[in-house]
């Protein structure tokens, strides 16, 4: 297994629509995005789901509600203290079948006391990632959309998996915009 480089993923977004749309440079005003040297900076997009706890005793992963949240569409968003938003990305992904990645949050947003998640891409996964992020700061933390939020670090395998995301149906496959927790 070997980390691919930014010749790779150019090279892969420009032939196989792996990243789209794509940023074949970093882009840098506000905090940046596009390709890196061994991986992308992914942008958030406009759309925000903020959890609304009023009347909730708890968060149950296998029964979650949209009422539970609040939509928002916006260039901005202020996230509670000790609280969490979802949001999506801006790029659609397609993921190779001899491809998985990891994703880590960008310093400037970890240095305010965001913490995103976002689970691995997995071997042909495709659709818009669903992006937690958690204000862990005793203060409302502001995020934007349309700049970088986190970088996606490809690792491409020897040989290709017995069975993919897709060979398997997976429950998130295809996902257009931000997506709850669905049950099995």
């Amino acid at each position: 297994m070997s980390v691919r480089s930014d010749k790779w993923i150019i090279e892969m977004a420009r032939h196989h629509d792996m990243i789209k749309p794509f940023s074949e440079n970093q882009v840098k005003p506000g905090i940046s995005f596009g390709v890196s040297s061994y991986g992308y900076d992914i942008c958030l997009s406009d759309e925000f789901k903020l959890l609304n706890p009023e009347g909730l005793n708890e968060i149950n992963p296998k029964d979650v509600s949209v009422t539970n949240f609040v939509d928002i569409r916006a260039d901005s968003i202020l996230i509670p203290p000790n609280s969490f938003v979802l949001a999506r990305s801006k790029e659609y992904f397609k993921i190779p079948r001899d491809v998985i990645t990891i994703c880590l949050g960008k310093s400037t947003y970890a240095r305010s006391g965001i913490v995103v998640n976002v689970t691995p891409f997995e071997p042909e996964w495709e659709g818009f990632a669903t992006i937690a992020l958690s204000n862990t700061a005793p203060l409302p933390v502001r995020v934007y959309a349309h700049e970088g939020i986190a970088q996606i670090i490809f690792l491409q395998t020897d040989e290709e998996c017995i069975s993919s995301y897709k060979d398997k149906k997976g429950k998130y496959q295809g996902q257009k915009g931000i997506t709850l927790s669905k049950p099995s």
